[in-house]
Protein backbone atom coordinates (compact mmCIF):
# COMPACT_ATOMS: atom_id res chain seq x y z
CA UNK A 1 0.00 0.00 0.00
CA UNK A 2 2.79 2.23 0.76
CA UNK A 3 4.56 1.87 -2.36
CA UNK A 4 1.17 2.44 -4.24
CA UNK A 5 0.62 5.51 -2.15
CA UNK A 6 4.21 6.60 -3.23
CA UNK A 7 3.41 6.24 -6.83
CA UNK A 8 0.15 8.15 -6.48
CA UNK A 9 1.96 11.20 -4.91
CA UNK A 10 4.81 10.91 -7.59
CA UNK A 11 2.28 11.45 -10.39
CA UNK A 12 -0.02 14.24 -8.46
CA UNK A 13 3.17 16.04 -8.17
CA UNK A 14 4.03 16.19 -12.12
CA UNK A 15 1.02 16.97 -12.84
CA UNK A 16 0.66 20.14 -10.68
CA UNK A 17 4.29 20.87 -12.21
CA UNK A 18 2.75 20.55 -15.77
CA UNK A 19 0.45 22.58 -15.23
CA UNK A 20 2.03 25.53 -13.82
CA UNK A 21 4.40 25.42 -16.97
CA UNK A 22 3.52 27.12 -19.75
CA UNK A 23 7.28 27.77 -20.63
CA UNK A 24 7.09 24.48 -23.02
CA UNK A 25 10.83 23.30 -22.92
CA UNK A 26 12.57 24.91 -20.13
CA UNK A 27 14.12 27.92 -18.45
CA UNK A 28 17.63 30.03 -18.59
CA UNK A 29 18.61 32.59 -16.59
CA UNK A 30 19.59 35.81 -18.64
CA UNK A 31 20.92 38.53 -16.48
CA UNK A 32 18.75 37.63 -13.57
CA UNK A 33 15.26 37.14 -15.00
CA UNK A 34 13.94 34.10 -16.49
CA UNK A 35 14.63 33.02 -20.58
CA UNK A 36 11.80 30.96 -21.47
CA UNK A 37 12.68 28.35 -24.51
CA UNK A 38 9.39 27.64 -25.77
CA UNK A 39 8.94 25.09 -28.69
CA UNK A 40 6.65 26.15 -31.65
CA UNK A 41 3.68 24.87 -32.35
CA UNK A 42 1.71 24.39 -35.63
CA UNK A 43 0.29 28.23 -36.68
CA UNK A 44 2.24 30.21 -34.05
CA UNK A 45 3.69 33.16 -34.99
CA UNK A 46 5.85 35.95 -33.12
CA UNK A 47 2.43 37.42 -32.03
CA UNK A 48 0.79 34.77 -30.75
CA UNK A 49 3.80 33.55 -28.30
CA UNK A 50 4.20 37.11 -27.38
CA UNK A 51 0.77 37.09 -25.94
CA UNK A 52 1.04 33.80 -24.16
CA UNK A 53 3.82 35.26 -22.15
CA UNK A 54 3.13 39.01 -22.25
CA UNK A 55 5.79 39.52 -24.00
CA UNK A 56 6.23 42.03 -27.06
CA UNK A 57 6.97 40.43 -30.43
CA UNK A 58 9.35 42.55 -31.16
CA UNK A 59 11.32 41.57 -28.14
CA UNK A 60 11.13 38.34 -28.82
CA UNK A 61 12.29 38.54 -32.85
CA UNK A 62 15.33 40.91 -31.55
CA UNK A 63 16.02 38.32 -28.74
CA UNK A 64 15.89 35.20 -31.71
CA UNK A 65 17.74 37.51 -34.70
CA UNK A 66 13.78 36.81 -36.86
CA UNK A 67 14.40 33.54 -37.77
CA UNK A 68 12.06 32.09 -39.59
CA UNK A 69 9.33 30.11 -37.43
CA UNK A 70 8.92 26.20 -37.87
CA UNK A 71 7.59 23.49 -36.23
CA UNK A 72 9.05 22.38 -33.19
CA UNK A 73 12.08 24.88 -33.72
CA UNK A 74 12.96 25.86 -29.92
CA UNK A 75 13.14 30.11 -29.61
CA UNK A 76 14.03 32.07 -26.67
CA UNK A 77 11.35 34.18 -25.15
CA UNK A 78 12.89 37.00 -22.69
CA UNK A 79 10.95 38.04 -19.41
CA UNK A 80 11.24 40.45 -16.82
CA UNK A 81 10.03 37.54 -14.20
CA UNK A 82 13.01 36.86 -11.67
CA UNK A 83 15.08 33.76 -12.28
CA UNK A 84 13.71 30.93 -10.06
CA UNK A 85 10.33 32.02 -9.52
CA UNK A 86 7.69 29.81 -10.05
CA UNK A 87 4.45 31.98 -10.50
CA UNK A 88 3.07 31.02 -13.94
CA UNK A 89 2.69 33.64 -16.38
CA UNK A 90 -1.04 33.73 -17.73
CA UNK A 91 -2.24 34.37 -21.60
CA UNK A 92 -3.03 38.32 -22.04
CA UNK A 93 -7.21 38.23 -21.70
CA UNK A 94 -9.67 40.82 -22.54
CA UNK A 95 -10.06 43.54 -20.07
CA UNK A 96 -13.62 43.69 -19.47
CA UNK A 97 -15.05 41.14 -22.52
CA UNK A 98 -16.93 43.98 -24.52
CA UNK A 99 -16.46 44.52 -28.29
CA UNK A 100 -16.33 48.35 -29.58
CA UNK A 101 -16.51 49.26 -32.94
CA UNK A 102 -13.76 51.55 -33.93
CA UNK A 103 -13.42 53.67 -37.06
CA UNK A 104 -10.31 53.56 -39.06
CA UNK A 105 -8.57 57.02 -39.64
CA UNK A 106 -5.86 58.48 -42.45
CA UNK A 107 -2.73 57.03 -41.99
CA UNK A 108 -3.48 54.46 -39.53
CA UNK A 109 -2.48 50.54 -39.93
CA UNK A 110 -3.61 47.49 -37.95
CA UNK A 111 -0.37 47.33 -35.98
CA UNK A 112 -0.78 50.54 -34.49
CA UNK A 113 -4.28 50.23 -33.89
CA UNK A 114 -3.44 46.72 -32.01
CA UNK A 115 -0.86 48.81 -29.37
CA UNK A 116 -3.32 51.45 -29.02
CA UNK A 117 -6.06 49.11 -27.64
CA UNK A 118 -3.55 46.51 -26.18
CA UNK A 119 -4.73 43.78 -28.59
CA UNK A 120 -3.09 41.44 -31.43
CA UNK A 121 -3.44 42.00 -35.17
CA UNK A 122 -4.36 38.62 -35.34
CA UNK A 123 -7.22 38.85 -33.51
CA UNK A 124 -8.43 42.06 -34.98
CA UNK A 125 -7.99 40.18 -38.04
CA UNK A 126 -10.20 37.13 -36.93
CA UNK A 127 -12.93 39.49 -35.26
CA UNK A 128 -13.31 41.41 -38.47
CA UNK A 129 -13.14 38.03 -40.99
CA UNK A 130 -9.79 40.05 -42.86
CA UNK A 131 -7.94 37.92 -45.44
CA UNK A 132 -5.24 40.54 -45.59
CA UNK A 133 -3.41 43.71 -43.97
CA UNK A 134 -5.50 47.07 -46.16
CA UNK A 135 -7.42 48.92 -44.28
CA UNK A 136 -9.48 52.38 -45.95
CA UNK A 137 -10.13 55.43 -44.34
CA UNK A 138 -13.36 55.26 -42.60
CA UNK A 139 -13.75 51.44 -42.49
CA UNK A 140 -15.52 50.11 -39.46
CA UNK A 141 -13.35 47.20 -37.40
CA UNK A 142 -14.63 45.84 -34.08
CA UNK A 143 -11.80 45.96 -31.44
CA UNK A 144 -11.85 43.31 -28.37
CA UNK A 145 -9.66 45.47 -25.75
CA UNK A 146 -6.63 43.98 -23.61
CA UNK A 147 -6.03 45.02 -20.30
CA UNK A 148 -5.02 48.87 -20.05
CA UNK A 149 -7.01 50.05 -22.86
CA UNK A 150 -9.99 51.20 -21.06
CA UNK A 151 -7.85 55.09 -20.85
CA UNK A 152 -8.31 55.54 -24.31
CA UNK A 153 -10.58 58.38 -24.96
CA UNK A 154 -14.47 57.19 -26.00
CA UNK A 155 -17.85 58.01 -26.80
CA UNK A 156 -20.87 55.94 -25.88
CA UNK A 157 -22.55 55.07 -29.18
CA UNK A 158 -26.06 54.09 -30.52
CA UNK A 159 -25.91 50.61 -29.86
CA UNK A 160 -26.02 49.16 -26.48
CA UNK A 161 -22.65 48.03 -24.86
CA UNK A 162 -20.62 49.88 -28.46
CA UNK A 163 -18.13 52.80 -27.76
CA UNK A 164 -15.88 54.52 -30.33
CA UNK A 165 -13.16 56.23 -29.96
CA UNK A 166 -12.98 60.13 -29.96
CA UNK A 167 -9.89 62.12 -31.22
CA UNK A 168 -9.35 65.47 -32.88
CA UNK A 169 -8.35 66.10 -36.21
CA UNK A 170 -5.04 66.74 -35.03
CA UNK A 171 -4.65 63.71 -33.76
CA UNK A 172 -6.31 61.81 -36.42
CA UNK A 173 -4.02 63.31 -38.82
CA UNK A 174 -0.85 61.55 -36.29
CA UNK A 175 0.27 58.21 -36.13
CA UNK A 176 1.38 56.89 -32.27
CA UNK A 177 4.56 55.75 -34.22
CA UNK A 178 5.60 58.57 -36.87
CA UNK A 179 6.71 56.22 -40.26
CA UNK A 180 10.52 57.24 -41.18
CA UNK A 181 11.04 60.35 -43.12
CA UNK A 182 10.59 59.81 -46.53
CA UNK A 183 13.07 61.69 -49.25
CA UNK A 184 12.35 64.49 -51.26
CA UNK A 185 12.90 63.74 -54.88
CA UNK A 186 12.81 67.62 -55.96
CA UNK A 187 11.74 67.92 -60.33
CA UNK A 188 15.24 68.27 -62.10
CA UNK A 189 16.69 68.48 -65.43
CA UNK A 190 16.88 64.76 -65.93
CA UNK A 191 12.39 65.57 -65.55
CA UNK A 192 11.93 62.73 -62.34
CA UNK A 193 9.43 63.33 -59.58
CA UNK A 194 8.36 61.54 -56.76
CA UNK A 195 6.13 58.85 -56.15
CA UNK A 196 4.83 57.53 -53.08
CA UNK A 197 2.52 54.45 -52.84
CA UNK A 198 1.11 52.59 -49.85
CA UNK A 199 -0.16 48.90 -49.84
CA UNK A 200 0.12 45.60 -49.72
CA UNK A 201 3.71 43.56 -50.80
CA UNK A 202 3.84 40.04 -51.50
CA UNK A 203 7.16 38.18 -52.09
CA UNK A 204 7.14 34.92 -54.21
CA UNK A 205 9.39 32.15 -55.23
CA UNK A 206 10.07 31.95 -58.93
CA UNK A 207 12.89 30.82 -60.94
CA UNK A 208 13.34 34.03 -63.26
CA UNK A 209 12.99 35.85 -59.95
CA UNK A 210 16.70 35.29 -58.30
CA UNK A 211 15.22 35.10 -54.71
CA UNK A 212 18.60 35.75 -52.55
CA UNK A 213 18.76 39.44 -54.89
CA UNK A 214 17.02 42.84 -53.83
CA UNK A 215 14.72 42.79 -57.06
CA UNK A 216 11.52 43.42 -57.53
CA UNK A 217 8.48 43.62 -59.56
CA UNK A 218 5.95 46.82 -60.05
CA UNK A 219 3.23 47.29 -62.70
CA UNK A 220 4.13 50.60 -63.69
CA UNK A 221 7.99 51.71 -62.94
CA UNK A 222 10.32 51.47 -65.81
CA UNK A 223 13.11 48.73 -65.55
CA UNK A 224 15.75 49.71 -63.23
CA UNK A 225 14.10 52.14 -60.98
CA UNK A 226 15.70 51.86 -57.52
CA UNK A 227 12.29 51.74 -55.03
CA UNK A 228 12.74 52.34 -51.07
CA UNK A 229 10.82 50.24 -49.54
CA UNK A 230 9.86 50.57 -45.75
CA UNK A 231 7.93 48.31 -43.29
CA UNK A 232 5.98 50.25 -41.11
CA UNK A 233 5.86 47.28 -38.76
CA UNK A 234 8.96 46.98 -38.20
CA UNK A 235 10.23 50.35 -39.59
CA UNK A 236 12.65 48.56 -41.43
CA UNK A 237 13.91 50.07 -44.96
CA UNK A 238 15.98 48.82 -47.41
CA UNK A 239 15.80 49.40 -51.43
CA UNK A 240 15.07 47.07 -54.53
CA UNK A 241 15.70 47.00 -58.26
CA UNK A 242 12.76 46.39 -60.83
CA UNK A 243 13.58 44.05 -63.26
CA UNK A 244 10.04 43.58 -64.31
CA UNK A 245 6.36 43.79 -64.62
CA UNK A 246 3.36 41.72 -63.30
CA UNK A 247 0.00 41.07 -63.83
CA UNK A 248 -2.60 40.11 -61.44
CA UNK A 249 -3.56 36.69 -59.98
CA UNK A 250 -4.32 35.20 -56.90
CA UNK A 251 -1.07 35.69 -55.44
CA UNK A 252 -0.87 39.23 -56.66
CA UNK A 253 -4.15 40.62 -55.96
CA UNK A 254 -4.48 44.07 -54.71
CA UNK A 255 -0.56 44.50 -54.25
CA UNK A 256 1.29 46.81 -55.12
CA UNK A 257 4.59 45.44 -55.42
CA UNK A 258 6.59 41.80 -55.43
CA UNK A 259 9.80 41.21 -54.00
CA UNK A 260 12.07 38.45 -53.43
CA UNK A 261 12.06 36.22 -50.37
CA UNK A 262 15.26 38.03 -49.65
CA UNK A 263 14.14 41.38 -49.36
CA UNK A 264 11.06 40.40 -47.45
CA UNK A 265 13.35 39.23 -44.75
CA UNK A 266 15.36 42.18 -44.68
CA UNK A 267 12.28 44.20 -43.91
CA UNK A 268 11.36 41.71 -41.28
CA UNK A 269 8.01 40.43 -42.87
CA UNK A 270 6.18 38.10 -40.59
CA UNK A 271 3.74 37.06 -43.02
CA UNK A 272 3.94 36.45 -47.24
CA UNK A 273 1.52 39.20 -48.06
CA UNK A 274 2.23 42.56 -45.74
CA UNK A 275 2.20 46.29 -45.49
CA UNK A 276 4.54 48.88 -46.78
CA UNK A 277 4.94 51.86 -48.42
CA UNK A 278 7.18 52.65 -51.08
CA UNK A 279 8.90 55.54 -52.91
CA UNK A 280 10.30 56.43 -56.45
CA UNK A 281 10.90 58.82 -59.37
CA UNK A 282 9.14 58.51 -62.73
CA UNK A 283 9.85 60.52 -65.53
CA UNK A 284 7.00 63.31 -65.88
CA UNK A 285 4.85 62.85 -68.96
Amino acid sequence: MRFFFSIFCVLFSFGAIANNLIDSVGVENQNGNQLILHKVLPKETYYSIGRIYNVSPRTIIEQNNNIALQIGIVIKVPTIRPFGSSAKIEPQTPGNGIIIDYKVGPREYLNMIAKRFNTTVEDIKQLNNLRGNNLSIGQTLKIRPGQGAAEQPVVVAAKPQVIIPTSTPAAAETPAEALPEKPKIPTSRLGLSERNERGVAVWITDENLDGTKMLALHRTAPIGTVVKVTNPMTDRVTFVKIVGKFTENETTKDVIIVITKATAELLGALDKRFQVTIDYGMPNE
